[in-house]
């Protein structure tokens, strides 16, 4: 939620839909609130011992990071908050 909180600030992210699936959480960040999400973090417990149960998704369906620790998931936004100032 802290990086959740920086990205509005920034002014990139408006909005955010959680969704509590069978065998699938999902946390989506809109950049507003009619759009598709512009990423989808998903929690699959299943997958634990194969890939990672965390995922980052882009608005493509592509997966960006999977892995085991969400930190290390999320790390790819992060970068996206580090901008050059003139």
């Amino acid at each position: 939620m802290s990086l959740y909180g920086r990205m509005v600030a920034a002014g990139e992210w408006r909005d955010y839909g959680i969704s509590s699936l069978r065998e699938v959480a999902i946390f989506s960040i809109f950049r507003r609130t009619a759009e598709y999400p512009l990423y989808r973090i998903e929690k699959r417990p299943k997958l634990r011992d194969k890939q990672g149960m965390y995922a980052l998704v882009g608005m493509d369906g592509q997966v960006l990071r999977r892995g085991q620790d969400l930190k290390t998931v999320l790390r790819v936004l992060e970068r996206k908050l580090i901008r050059v100032v003139d």
